[in-house]
């Protein structure tokens, strides 16, 4: 990642955590702002002709939803989607009033006053959420808008046909709602050659030709590179703008984004036979030299993720079980002398990618983003 125009996050724009001093804080968490403003250009490119909105939920998949949001209004990106209302309420703060932003869990019970007070597009899933809307234009005195999302084989949200059977044969069914979008979301998009894709790309077009005319929008980070006829009008990445792979199968066409790297507290040197660690899981078998870095399980890697740190493209790997403040390192491999406490060592970066970290945990780096918590320092380059 290129280091010009550095910047610190300001106060209470990264969401949910409070600003971090780089001397007071155990870790750096680097984001390159210029990079996603990158990949949202490849994604659109890849698209060739639909819009290309931006999915900022999460607090921007834990990297700052307001600093995400406003470098992708930089590349034009004008539709956002959230998950909650409480999120859109404050990514509405940041943008200012012209961009379009999307609940994606729909407007719960009792925050329809809230979500149109701050002008956010109700995403449908239901006959419930539709009549609670249309109950909010009513009060409102005007037209709401929305987006019905429909179950094309995910079961998880959206209306399923019943429902949609149900109002489209109700006149009424949209009365005070300005449709704005007709959508779904696929669930083995990362699989192109998944039955499953095709399947529920043709209920998708099953069933909105049963809604009103709206423009239609089906792919997700990893849909974008499927085949064209699964871009219909709107596209929505989320992983992919962060440098995740949406092509799992394939060389990552995403830049990466993200950088982590942690403090050294302190260096010693390890007897052979020393206990290392909780439950002194790991005893050296020779003397080593070993290093305790600030990071742990509360700063969002999991516990039972064997693995490793990186000093100047050295492998310094984990001794031991991952602490809920610190990691201990065997450094052996260095100089010695050669890493000292208040140096970084990289756990993301260059070294090892967001994915590669996932893999290690046994998880996806969706899941790695969005644990890493609010201790670290945060650094926003090109922003």
């Amino acid at each position: 990642m290129n280091d010009v125009r550095k910047k610190s996050v300001p106060e209470g724009a990264a969401g949910e955590g409070a600003t971090v001093s780089d001397p007071a804080a155990g870790a750096i968490l680097t984001i390159d702002l210029g990079a996603i403003r990158e990949n949202y250009r490849r994604l659109k490119a890849r698209l060739d002709g639909p819009r290309c909105a931006g999915v900022v939920k999460a607090d921007g998949y834990g990297l700052g939803a307001g600093q995400v949001a406003a470098a992708l209004a930089r590349e034009g990106c004008d539709i956002f989607f959230v998950a909650f209302v409480s999120e859109g309420i404050v990514l509405r703060r940041v943008l200012g009033s012209v961009p379009a932003i999307h609940v994606l869990n729909g407007v719960a019970p009792g925050a329809e006053g809230e979500a149109e007070a701050a002008r956010l597009t109700a995403v449908i899933n239901s006959v419930e959420q539709l009549a609670a809307w249309r109950a909010a234009a009513r009060r409102a005195g005007r037209k709401l808008p929305a987006a019905i999302q429909v179950d094309s084989g995910m079961a998880r949200l959206g209306m399923a046909a019943v429902e949609v059977e149900a109002i489209a044969g109700d006149p009424q069914a949209f009365d005070g709602i300005d449709m704005t979008l007709v959508m779904s979301h696929l669930a083995c998009a990362d699989e192109p050659a998944h039955p499953a894709n095709e399947q529920q790309r043709l209920e998708f077009e099953r069933l909105r030709k049963k809604l009103p005319k709206a423009p239609a929008s089906l792919a997700n980070s990893s849909g974008i590179f499927l085949e064209p006829r699964f871009h219909y009008d709107l596209a929505r990445p989320g992983a992919a703008l962060y440098g995740i792979n949406p092509t799992p199968a394939e060389p990552n066409p995403m830049l990466p984004v993200v950088r982590l790297q942690a403090k050294v507290i302190q260096t010693r040197m390890l007897e052979a036979g020393a206990g290392v660690g909780y439950g002194h899981s790991f005893h050296t078998p020779a003397p080593l030299a070993a290093a305790t870095i600030s990071f742990g399980y509360a700063d969002g890697w999991h516990r039972r993720a064997a693995s490793a740190a990186w000093f100047e493209g050295v492998r310094l790997p984990f001794l031991g079980r991952v602490s809920m403040d610190s990691i201990i390192l065997d450094i052996s491999a260095l100089p010695p002398g050669r890493l000292k406490a208040g140096n970084l060592v990289e756990l993301i970066g260059p070294s090892r990618t967001v994915d590669q970290a996932a893999g290690h945990a046994g998880t996806i780096g969706y899941e790695i983003l969005t644990s890493l918590g609010h201790r670290f320092h945060r650094r926003y380059l090109n922003g």
